[in-house]
């Protein structure tokens, strides 16, 4: 028995890889709703504007769970093919 270590190395880093943009895609989901809270009257923050507007929040967000959804579907797809 014979291991293909280059192989074995790719498969490795590639998984690491998608594991490091999909864990980020769903941070940047999370901080694109964020957008959406609202900030207390009489906070560190009272009267700033906000960083990012709701519509523009919700997009990313949007934007990035369908990335996520499509990533991981494509890696059940292939685990059934």
């Amino acid at each position: 028995m014979t291991i293909d270590w280059g192989s074995l190395v790719l498969a490795a880093v590639f998984s690491a890889a998608v594991t490091v943009g999909v864990v980020s895609l769903v941070a940047f989901a999370v901080v694109g709703l964020s957008a959406r809270v609202h900030r207390p009257i009489g906070g560190r923050n009272d009267g700033a504007p906000p960083p990012l507007r709701p519509a523009v929040g919700t997009a990313i967000a949007a934007v990035c769970t369908l990335a996520v959804a499509l990533i991981v579907g494509y890696g059940l797809f292939l685990v059934v093919t």
